[in-house]
């Protein structure tokens, strides 16, 4: 079993100004089986190809953090929502041509609930 301190990397799931962005601040990497902890998501990239990448990522035992723009968890809202593990931690973000939105994110909805503070 993988214990917290294992978890050392940040996956990023994400436009390419982002993913290209947090590469260049040293979050790339690819592990002995020659899988990155990255995925770029454009107009080509089918949903299954982002599903499976964001289910990927959050079995690895290496992963930490998971960054996923907020507008591509958009695309995938359900899997999103539906993750409810402490590690690897999802977090939505923002990118250049889409601001965030903080009623969307499932991270501040599930706080919400806990403090009962659930208005939509």
């Amino acid at each position: 079993m993988a214990h917290q301190k294992d978890r050392s990397l940040i996956a990023v799931i994400g436009d390419e100004d982002t993913v290209t962005g947090l590469l260049l601040a040293g979050v790339g990497h690819v592990d002995s089986k020659q899988k990155p902890n990255f995925i770029v998501v454009d107009a080509k990239t089918t949903l299954a190809t982002l599903e499976d990448a964001f289910i990927e990522f959050t079995k690895r035992k290496d992963i930490g953090i998971i960054l996923i723009n907020q507008h591509v968890a958009d695309d995938i809202r359900s899997l999103v929502d539906e993750y409810h593990q402490a590690f690897p931690t999802v977090l939505e973000i923002p990118s250049k041509d889409h601001p965030y939105d903080p009623a969307k994110d499932s991270v501040l909805k599930r706080v919400q609930k806990l403090f009962g503070d659930d208005q939509r």
